[in-house]
């Protein structure tokens, strides 16, 4: 394993393009910390990333797909938000050769992948990369889930991914540790998103046979399905810590927004 081999990261993309907006629906302050942290990220990094593969919670697809675009558009996949947030801009260059090297990785492992050339970077991509990687100048690729959102396929997807960490790319699985969406702002929201937060914490740091069967079993943790009544934005998790392999995890970021406890989780 090389010194400068890349870690995986789980992190919390927010809420629509809440970090380029005045925030009226709660204190202004609301995803301050959330966006600082991502601010940070490269800095903790063994090195400057070669290109990212970043899995979104917002695509879903029958099988495994990756964008294949040279220069892909943004896709405003978000609503009743300001006028400028639709104006925003994130033009990093896609990678038809890392989405192929994808392909072909999944492929080789019995995994068949699609290629998609006309999708376009969803705000799990471009709302926190804008923050994290603001000149916009490494090479990025999308990855979607597969629809039934089995959360062992997807580990298994993530295991498949794991030469990539020391061929420089940066994976990020982007998603929200906590979404409810009818208890943020509700006082409902706060122990059970902290005791799902605690498992969560506990779960990503164990070897990695036991967290991955907790993990696959996610759906048994205290309040998990209060806290995701529909798993599409923890699913990248699984792929980012099958990405991991027998990296520990840890929580490296925590807060409380909306009344609810989000964090992220750094693999390696």
């Amino acid at each position: 394993m090389s010194d400068a081999r890349m870690p995986t990261i789980y992190l919390p993309h927010g809420g629509g393009p809440c970090f380029f907006m005045e925030w009226t629906m709660g204190p202004r302050d609301t995803w301050e910390r959330m966006a600082a942290w991502l601010r940070a990220l490269p800095e903790g990094l063994p090195r400057a990333p070669e290109a990212l593969l970043v899995i979104s919670a917002h695509w879903e697809e029958a099988r495994p797909t990756v964008t294949t675009a040279a220069a892909p558009p943004l896709y405003f996949d978000y609503y009743g938000f300001p006028p400028h947030t639709y104006q925003l801009t994130w033009p990093a260059p896609g990678s038809p050769a890392l989405a192929e090297r994808v392909r072909g990785l999944l492929g080789a492992a019995g995994i068949e992948a699609s290629a998609d050339a006309e999708r376009g970077y969803d705000h799990g991509v471009f709302v926190p990369l804008k923050l994290s990687f603001p000149r916009a100048d490494v090479p990025t690729v999308a990855l979607s889930l597969r629809r039934g959102l089995d959360p062992a396929e997807h580990l298994a997807i993530g295991r498949v991914l794991v030469p990539l960490r020391d061929e420089g790319v940066l994976i990020v699985g982007s998603g929200m540790s906590y979404h409810n969406m009818r208890r943020f702002m509700s006082p409902a929201a706060a122990e059970p998103s902290r005791r799902f937060d605690d498992w969560l914490a506990e779960t990503v740091a164990l070897p990695e046979a036991e967290r991955s069967e907790r993990l696959a079993r996610w759906s048994a943790a205290p309040e998990a399905r209060e806290c995701h009544p529909r798993e599409e934005h923890l699913l990248p998790l699984m792929v980012a810590a099958g990405a991991a392999g027998a990296d520990a995890g840890a929580s490296v970021f925590r807060d409380e927004v909306m009344g609810a406890t989000v964090s992220a989780v750094r693999f390696g």
